[in-house]
């Protein structure tokens, strides 16, 4: 028997098939495009998802050749908090806002107000935050009164999907949690929120446990995929619960730490954590009853592609001979034909560089920033220039500044008591020997990594597998499928070298907070 896991990503629909062991067989992506059609606003057309999510399971069957009826399950995952609106008849209404979208900072504000920052934290977990969907439901109602008209239905990303596969309106638990609407411990919908706001409880879908069977595969449906009607769809999870079924991060005192574009920490919680300053997100997990709590930097990896794409080749200031030797030249030929760098020069030259960058740090809030300051306006900036600093020095800082924004959600999370023993490096971080010590001394413990790492899409599977009896649990699945390769132990001088960059660091944010709000309105 064989199980699909069918990601809706902001960048593309990926789709992955593993057997009953958990051995991945195959993967396909389609992309699609991203929209912004005024500034600070983020849209993609839920039609595009469609025709991606279908290319991406025909091509996945095509490359396995793997006959279509023996698939046994489908797991849903996708970009969390994204707002799909229908009408009556389910039909889209307008393009979809999405997670990054951040056109309603006003409705923030209305929502604190109607329901009460206390309030909104006991019940929903968290604060007001502008990517969420509750407050894209205002902005519908406050600034398109005409499609507000029309609302019968609210999706996430993931469940529009579901919906063209099997007719049926569902999400799961996790995802449903980053909607601002959900009750955390009851693990449905919030009647005090949904009557605060006027938002009817009938527009929302049913809520199951991650691995609950929603629907079966419509005929039709089925037909053209290649895939037995009524194959059974799995609740799922929003993209960073499902990644961390994928991950193994389902038991008390795991602690995944991803650095991608944005940097998450994901703890795995057996009962409710609640950050009553709201700095931390708390959702609820994949898995049934349990709960996680999430930190997160915006710019992480983001900030590293940006630092790459400041310099090339030729602005090394060495001579030729020990620039060469210094870069690793085989690489994208198009970025070579620039004397683009490599993320792998930057990384070499960031080792060639002590801690503390000789004096520099990087604050890196390229894109303003979440955990744990919760401050759009916030500003990056390198602190300690001089003029012998040189590219490898700013590689450090930015390295560096990455982690420490990382520990700052890592501190808060052990300043709530919430156990960690251990944290699996995930993404971009995980895959660099130099990102992994730095996590490692950075954090004052060892962080192992995983023997294969497939994303969101491949904890969807695992997902499906238990929804349909292949595993009798999730911790079964992942004790069967998820295998560690290898760990990293901190450096005890290390460690202490960065403590003391970290206390610098941790001042810097404070002092300068009233002039980036100043530049921010220049």
């Amino acid at each position: 028997m064989y199980f699909i896991g069918l990601d809706i990503g902001t960048s593309g629909a990926k789709a992955l098939l593993c057997d009953g062991d958990g051995e991945v067989l195959a993967t396909a992506l389609a992309e699609y495009p991203l929209y912004a059609p005024q500034p600070l606003w983020s849209e993609q057309d839920p039609a595009d998802w469609w025709q991606g999510a279908k290319q991406a399971l025909r091509q996945l069957l095509a490359q396995s050749g793997v006959d279509g009826r023996q698939v046994g399950g489908l797991g849903l995952t996708g970009q969390m908090h994204g707002a799909v609106f229908l009408d009556g008849a389910g039909e889209v209404i307008r393009p979809a806002l999405l997670w990054n979208d951040q056109r309603t900072a006003a409705e923030c504000a209305e929502i604190t107000e109607r329901v009460g920052a206390a309030r909104l934290i006991e019940l929903a977990g968290n604060p007001a935050l502008t990517g969420f969907q509750a407050p894209k439901i205002l902005w519908l109602r406050n600034h398109e009164p005409a499609h507000y008209a029309h609302l019968a239905q609210v999706l996430l990303p993931k469940d529009y999907i579901r919906l063209k596969l099997t007719g049926v309106s569902a999400t799961d638990a996790a995802d449903a949690a980053g909607t601002l609407l959900l009750d955390l411990r009851r693990r449905d919908w919030s009647e005090p929120i949904l009557l605060a706001l006027e938002i009817p409880r009938a527009w929302l879908p049913t809520v199951y446990e991650g691995p609950a069977v929603t629907g079966g595969l419509l005929p039709e449906v089925a037909a053209s995929l290649g895939l037995p009607a009524g194959l059974p769809v799995v609740a799922g999870g929003g993209d960073n619960a499902a990644a961390a079924v994928g991950t193994g991060v389902v038991r008390a005192g795991l602690v995944s730490s991803s650095i991608g574009t944005s940097g998450v920490l994901f703890a795995h919680s057996e009962s409710i954590a609640l950050d009553p300053a709201g700095r931390l997100h708390s959702f609820c997990h994949s898995v049934p009853g349990k709960y996680h709590m999430m930190a997160v930097t915006l710019s992480a990896g983001g900030a590293f592609r940006w630092l790459r794409n400041l310099f090339t080749i030729d602005d090394l200031h060495c001579p030729k001979g020990r620039r060469e030797a210094l870069l690793t030249i085989a690489g994208d030929a198009e970025a070579r034909e620039f004397r683009q760098l490599s993320y792998d020069d930057l990384t070499k030259l960031a080792a060639a560089v002590p801690i503390g960058a000789e004096g520099l740090i990087f604050l890196p809030y390229l894109t303003g920033e979440r955990t744990p300051h919760l401050d759009p306006l916030a500003r990056g900036g390198f602190i300690g220039l001089t003029a012998r600093h040189g590219p490898g020095h700013m590689a450090r800082a930015v390295m560096e500044g990455v982690v420490f924004a990382l520990r700052d959600g890592l501190d808060i999370m052990r300043g709530l008591n919430l156990p960690i023993s251990e944290v699996r490096a995930t993404g971009g971080g995980a895959r660099s020997q130099l990102w992994r010590q730095m996590q490692a001394d950075i954090y004052g413990c060892t962080v192992t990594t995983l023997a294969a790492e497939e994303g969101p899409a491949y904890g969807a599977a695992l997902l499906a597998a238990v929804g349909v009896g292949h595993f009798a649990s999730v911790d079964e699945a992942v004790d069967r499928c998820v295998q560690t390769s290898g760990s990293t132990a901190p450096n005890a001088a290390a460690v202490e070298r960065y403590e003391r960059v970290y206390a610098i660091y941790r001042e810097l944010y404070p002092t300068l907070r009233a002039h980036m709000h100043a530049l921010a309105g220049v």
